[in-house]
């Protein structure tokens, strides 16, 4: 065995010849720099474990069936349950959500600059690329959830709804805002196990400092604790906190044909799900919608409103260039969301 070869760190088992290959010696580097990014990805991500999320490894789209309710008659002896009116009329419905072309963030680090460099960049721009990834991934479903609070009924289906929040800067509007939001809930048969709320942290620690009997922060449990600035719940709803809320807010109409906003081909049709007149979906119009409204105060409602098909869950790529004499690291995945009970999202907005 040759005596003249060094220890590589970033080659697995011992090195016989070293290699001057793109990706030769760094597929150790690698494994380390893609936990980063997942790590980095699952901390800044809140919305897509709030979704019904499927998985397809083909295909461009994923179906999901809806049906109705049933109703129950008293039965008047001696009649058919056939002839006479007695059957349910079972409606039926499919949804379908498409997969959105590739989502990428990549960086290019040249191998001077880091051996000049005093301090770890891959570390660094790993966090950054994963931290990309999780914002778009959480505008694109907000805004798919306010799409499903502002569609209209669809058989079998029930219409979304929006709530009066009035100005929701006291803990007292806060409360009774989700309280409303419970009761609107209830009135469509919403389960009442997996509610939730997301909202700015601005609103969230209102809450957590609040002086108010409805906010539950029983620290017996784990869960809601001022010191580490959580709170549990309110009128049965988990409370997120995402500054996602205040930038859908302000984006305006994004279904324009010109500027920073226009629509982009990289959407599937899940970009205005309910058509074209609709103004829904990825690029629906996320601003006021009348002089009345000042916008989206916080998004509540159950995981079942927006449904998450995942073709390439996260998955990261490097390649040293020779030519550029840098590595090229590239963090991706190709998901689609769409609307699925639109009865089960509610838009808290302020007036």
């Amino acid at each position: 065995m040759a005596t003249n070869i060094p220890s590589i760190p970033g080659i697995a088992g011992t090195p016989t010849a070293r290699a001057f290959t793109a990706n030769s010696d760094n597929a150790l580097f690698l494994k380390v720099f893609a936990g980063e990014i997942l790590t980095a990805f699952n901390e800044n991500n809140i919305m897509k474990d709030l979704t019904m999320v499927r998985s397809i490894s083909s295909g461009k789209s994923a179906s999901f069936p809806v049906t109705g309710s049933a109703e129950a008659k008293y039965h008047e002896p001696g009649k058919s349950l056939i002839t006479d009116s007695y059957l349910s009329q079972i409606a039926h419905n499919e949804k379908q959500i498409f997969i959105d072309n590739l989502l990428v963030s990549s960086t290019l680090i040249a191998e001077i600059d880091e051996l000049r460099n005093h301090y770890d960049l891959r570390s660094i721009y790993s966090a950054e690329l994963g931290k990309a990834l999780a914002k778009e991934c959480d505008l694109n479903i907000i805004k798919t959830f306010i799409a499903a609070a502002r569609a209209s009924a669809e058989v079998p289906g029930k219409a979304g709804s929006r709530v009066d929040g009035n100005d929701l800067t006291t803990t007292s509007a806060m409360v009774t805002a989700l309280f409303a939001v419970a009761e609107t809930l209830d009135g469509k048969d919403v389960p009442s196990d997996g509610r939730f709320a997301v909202m700015a942290p601005q609103q969230y620690y209102k809450l957590l400092t609040g002086d108010n009997t409805a906010i539950n922060k029983d620290t017996s449990s784990g869960g809601a604790d001022a010191a580490k600035g959580v709170v549990m719940e309110v009128a049965g709803i988990r409370i997120y906190k995402s500054n996602h809320i205040s930038t859908v807010d302000a984006l305006g109409d994004v279904d324009t044909a010109t500027g920073s906003n226009a629509s982009s081909s990289a959407f599937g049709v899940n970009n205005d799900p309910f058509g074209a007149a609709s103004n829904n979906g990825y690029n629906g119009n996320f601003s006021t919608l009348s002089t009345a409204d000042k916008g989206t105060g916080f998004i509540a409602g159950h995981g079942s409103a927006v449904g998450t098909v995942k073709l390439l869950d996260l998955a990261t790529e490097s390649e040293y260039q020779i030519e550029r004499q840098a590595t090229l690291f590239a963090a991706k995945y190709a998901m689609g969301h769409g609307v699925l009970r639109p009865e089960c999202a509610v838009e808290v907005y302020t007036s």
